[in-house]
């Protein structure tokens, strides 16, 4: 007996599956992806905070900021170059 021509149009179910899938160099990539994301997440773990006291400028939250009170580095004076001080009309440069 002869199938039917609906038999015959339709793929079987694992050539349609294979179709919507991506190639495997794709997959292997993607493979490789997770497993780099999942070492450093564990390698972050395992080292733990790189600064435990660091806390976020402005102060919010549960009262942080620097000790001197200005949400700033503390214990940092002298390290910026002093601002130039504005020309008046007619005063050499």
């Amino acid at each position: 007996m002869s199938s039917s021509s609906a038999d015959r149009s339709r793929p079987p179910l694992r050539q349609a599956v294979t179709r919507f899938l991506p190639s495997r160099q794709v997959l292997g990539f993607l493979a490789l992806l997770v497993v780099l994301g999942t070492l450093s997440y564990a390698a972050g773990t395992a080292v733990g905070p790189v600064a435990p006291g660091l806390r976020p400028a402005g102060g919010s939250g549960s009262g942080g900021g620097a000790p001197d009170g200005g949400g700033g580095m503390g214990g940092m004076h002298g390290m910026g170059v002093a601002a130039p001080r504005p020309l008046l009309a007619g005063e050499a440069r």
